[in-house]
């Protein structure tokens, strides 16, 4: 496996994993190389620091057990910011333009949007940005 911090055209910066080097010029060739926050396609392989193992004789800092603490809390911070805000399912992107434009109140709301519908909200200037874990809608909650 190998790791590369990929930018879109957009100017987000992400990390990527793939196979081989080959899997990565292969993939991009075909187009399934994306951004996963706006859906961009033009991809270039951004600077990246070396990674250097640290010496034979010391742990590394990161273990499972820290990253599994560390998602944890980022799914807790998530479900607290969710608590305050409002489901609108697939009226995300209606409401979130009707809130940019003033013809609506702003308030807290979270939803589902289509890669189209959020790039097009990102090129309007509405400020969206995608959940880190899914949420499940509250009809579907037991």
């Amino acid at each position: 496996m190998i790791v590369f911090d990929l930018k879109c055209g957009g100017g987000h910066v992400f990390e990527a994993w793939f196979g081989s080097s080959s899997d990565y010029d292969d993939q991009r060739g075909r187009g399934l190389v994306s951004c996963p926050m706006c859906g961009n396609s033009a991809i270039e392989k951004a600077v990246m620091a070396p990674n250097v193992a640290a010496k034979g004789n010391r742990q590394a800092d990161v273990t499972p057990a820290a990253v599994k603490a560390a998602m944890a809390t980022l799914a807790k911070v998530q479900q607290q910011a969710l608590a305050n805000s409002e489901w609108v399912g697939t009226a995300f992107a209606s409401r979130a333009r009707a809130m940019h434009s003033g013809e609506e109140d702003h308030a807290p709301i979270h939803g589902q949007a289509s890669i189209e519908e959020a790039k097009a909200l990102v090129e309007e200037g509405v400020p969206v940005a995608p959940l880190p874990f899914p949420v499940v809608p509250p009809e579907a909650c037991n």
